[in-house]
């Protein structure tokens, strides 16, 4: 080996492992998902209400349902409903109260059983601001 020669520099391992981890980055980005914790805002009050034909259920934090002067679990809740429905109008609204604290997949049930029943009209009650 002479001193006086001047060293060569192989960068192709380099290059090729910089174009695997590239890809492997490539192809890793679009499944990765972020969560944040959101905290959501009361609703606000956009338009009155008018004062027609409606029916009102509410589902507190334990997850019983009130039906009028009637109380249903929220396993149960579907088929008694679909049964005392049958003297309701498809055409009445119907607003959905329930407890903030409840899992969104639970609100969702009791709405989407709503819906299924063949009300078209269902809302979700919030606190407004006045």
């Amino acid at each position: 080996m002479n001193w006086d020669d001047e060293p060569d520099l192989n960068i192709t391992p380099f290059v090729d492992v910089m174009l695997v981890l590239m890809a492997i980055l490539m192809v890793t980005a679009p499944t990765i998902s972020y969560e944040e914790q959101i905290d959501l805002p009361e609703g606000t009050q956009s338009k009155k209400v008018k004062k027609e034909s409606s029916v009102t259920i509410r589902m507190d934090a334990k997850k019983i349902i009130y039906f009028g002067k009637e109380r249903f679990n929220l396993a149960n809740f579907r088929d008694s409903f679909m049964l005392k429905s049958k003297n309701f109008n498809p055409n009445t609204t119907v607003f959905i109260r329930a407890d903030k604290s409840l899992p969104y997949g639970d609100v969702i049930f009791l709405l989407k059983s709503v819906k299924d029943v063949g009300f078209n009209k269902v809302s979700l009650i919030t606190e407004w601001i006045v």
